[in-house]
This record gives C-alpha cells, sequence and structure tokens, in this order.
C-alpha cells in the first residue's frame, strides 16, 4: 500500500511540475494547394488587409488587385505617436521567407499592429504569407514613417484611444 502512495505521490508530482502546454503552437494549422493559397487565407482571415489594404475595409474586399496590401498614408495615432500601415509588397521584396518569417518571429513594433499574435504565428505559417505577399509582386508606394517625436501627424489618420461618449459629435 505505501507503494501505491508513493508512486501516486511522485506521478503528480511529476505532472504538477511539468511545463504548462501554451495555446500556441509551432506547428502550421493550415492546409493548401500551395504556400500562396495558404499565406492568401492567412493574410485574409488575419486581417492584414484591414489595415495593409487602402479601402479593403470600406469595399468589403473589392480593391483592384495592385492595392493590396501596398500599405496606407492613414496613420493610427495614439500616446505612441502615429504609425502607418507598411507596404508589405516592398518589405517582402527585400528578404527571403526565411529571412522575413525571423523577422516577423521577433519584431515589435508600434500599435495598432498586433505583434504578440504575430509573434506566435508558426515559421512556416509566416513564409506562407510571405509566398502570397510576394505573388503580388512590387506595387503601391513608400508610406510615411512613424512619427513618434511628439509633433502630430500630417496625414489623415485615426485615434486610436478610448474616448468619453461626450466627446462624440452625435452626441453633442
Amino acid at each position: 500500500m505505501k507503494i501505491w502512495i508513493l508512486a501516486a505521490g511522485v506521478v503528480l508530482l511529476t505532472v504538477g511540475c511539468a511545463k504548462p502546454k501554451t495555446i500556441f503552437s509551432e506547428e502550421p494549422h493550415v492546409v493548401g494547394k500551395s504556400q500562396v493559397e495558404i499565406g492568401a487565407y492567412l493574410a485574409e482571415v488575419g486581417g492584414c488587409h484591414d489595415c495593409h489594404t487602402p479601402g479593403w475595409a470600406q469595399t468589403p474586399g473589392n480593391v483592384p488587385q495592385d492595392q493590396l496590401l501596398a500599405g496606407s498614408i492613414i496613420g493610427f495615432s495614439g500616446p505612441w505617436g502615429t504609425s502607418y500601415p507598411a507596404n508589405l509588397r516592398i518589405s517582402v521584396q527585400a528578404s527571403t521567407a526565411e529571412e522575413w518569417a525571423g523577422m516577423m518571429k521577433d519584431r515589435n513594433g508600434l500599435p495598432p499592429m498586433p505583434w504578440a499574435t504575430v509573434n506566435h504565428m508558426s515559421r512556416e505559417d509566416l513564409m506562407a504569407l510571405h509566398a502570397y505577399i510576394a505573388s503580388l509582386g512590387e506595387g503601391g508606394n513608400e508610406v510615411p514613417i512613424a512619427v513618434t517625436d511628439g509633433s502630430g501627424p500630417q496625414t489623415p489618420y485615426i485615434w486610436f484611444m478610448p474616448e468619453p461618449p461626450e466627446v462624440h459629435p452625435a452626441n453633442q
């Protein structure tokens, strides 16, 4: 009887001290006919187009292909300054899929880019995203650099901070 109690104690101790599983996986979860198809799917469900494709949100995705992931001059302002959605078509041209995946796994930048979410993507999924963006070819223009020196934006922007309801124009 004592041996069973000892064995049960060892098992409970081992399970209790084991490294907890994370909800994130390093394994890709998307299956498709090609890396480009997988990357296109990830870009759409991941919301990449919402910010990085001009007009995407306003036209429920009905934008010309030459505008896909071409960045935007509309900034997002908050306490960090003003940040701009990058032209991903330009950025992927400057690196291999492996380099780009490594950069995306380690990078932390300005809001509203969901860096913590991107950092958790598998390398394979990030390389598929790179394949999709690269398949679009070069396009678009450079976007403004982030304004972090305390000066205001010089382009249209979205104020990305909570405001009390009384400041909304409809409540005036």
